[in-house]
């Protein structure tokens, strides 16, 4: 695979203040192997490093390890590429800042727009599955371009830089720690009955059994974490992954970087009308009926769906 290059074609999107794209990914290389080495010491009771604090117990007046590891990566990432880029037109938005940053009904004022997620699959880190993840996202004018989507104990890096940005074609890979490429290995399954399922672990319900009963797939693996399971259509093992919520949905961090890379890879995130997922619209949160999928029957695996849910919820918007 060719090394990617601001410069790859006269189409791509220009990055903001001249920062050249292989500059902007050498410093998210150096961020999320440091974001990994800081969850994994709070996930092991070990001093973190890079000046953190220890995590306190509740006893201690302390929020535990989870918080500690979230707020720690947060400051990590943020710092790191304020540091990197001074003054660089884009906007930094993350899970731990949206409170503070976000008003209800109204989008951020931001062409570009970083959307991170410090530690996605809480309450895998919590509970020591090791399928948790660190977020990073590039969208410009609500649409992400750039993905970064980091499997700490897996020691996974996995990039996409999508048409937009990268010019013809999008690009993704995984990477170790050395720098050593894996590339994308899409299944070879075509057929929706012998696609394999990635759900959630932890957020099912009777309408979403339903759906998933209707579109007559094969077999179904659990992983916790959005980008976990991207990450497992994206190595073959599994084909798609289906959203499905409303008021308590997913938010813009959890989805955006696994759909910048699976998008980059040749895959699809969509609603199951077709509608493509957008961000920063003055509401975070991504609900509806989502599929991300390897691509070859996303178009059937939508139609089956929008049909299953106009049975399942009539009126719901997919």
């Amino acid at each position: 695979m060719a090394t990617p290059s601001s410069a790859s074609s006269p189409a791509a999107l220009a990055l903001p203040s001249g920062i050249s794209l292989d500059a902007l990914l050498a410093e998210l290389r150096r961020l999320s192997w440091g974001a990994a080495d800081i969850l994994r010491a709070y996930g092991r009771g070990e001093q973190p490093p890079y000046g953190f604090p220890r995590a306190l117990s509740v006893e201690e007046g302390g929020e535990g390890p989870v918080s500690a590891a979230d707020l720690a990566v947060n400051r990590w990432l943020l710092d790191g590429l304020g540091q990197a880029f001074p003054g660089a037109d884009w906007t930094l938005l993350s899970e731990e800042t949206a409170r503070e940053q976000l008003t209800a009904g109204e989008p951020l004022a931001a062409e570009w727009l970083w959307i991170l997620d410090p530690l996605d699959g809480t309450k895998d880190f919590l509970q020591g599955t090791g399928e948790y993840a660190v977020h990073l996202a590039l969208a410009h004018r609500g649409v992400p371009v750039l993905g970064v989507v980091l499997l700490p104990e897996m020691e996974q890096l996995w990039l996409g830089i999508t048409e937009a940005l990268a010019g013809e074609p999008g690009q993704a890979w995984c990477e170790n720690r050395t720098g050593e490429r894996t590339p994308v290995r899409f299944s070879s399954r075509r057929q929706p009955g012998e696609l394999v399922l990635v759900a959630s672990r932890n957020h099912r319900d009777d309408r979403l059994e339903r759906l998933v009963a209707a579109l007559e797939l094969g077999d179904t693996k659990a992983i916790g974490s959005v980008g976990g399971k991207v990450a497992t259509i994206l190595r073959g093992e599994t084909d798609l992954y289906v959203s499905l919520s409303g008021k308590s949905a997913p938010k813009d961090w959890d989805m955006a970087a696994p759909h910048a890379v699976l998008e980059a890879a040749g895959g699809a995130f969509t609603h199951a009308d077709g509608r493509p997922l957008t961000y920063n619209t003055g509401d975070v949160r991504q609900a509806g009926c989502l599929i991300a999928s390897h691509g070859p029957a996303h178009a059937e695996l939508c139609a089956r769906a929008a049909a299953a849910m106009a049975t399942i919820d009539p009126g719901f918007l997919v």
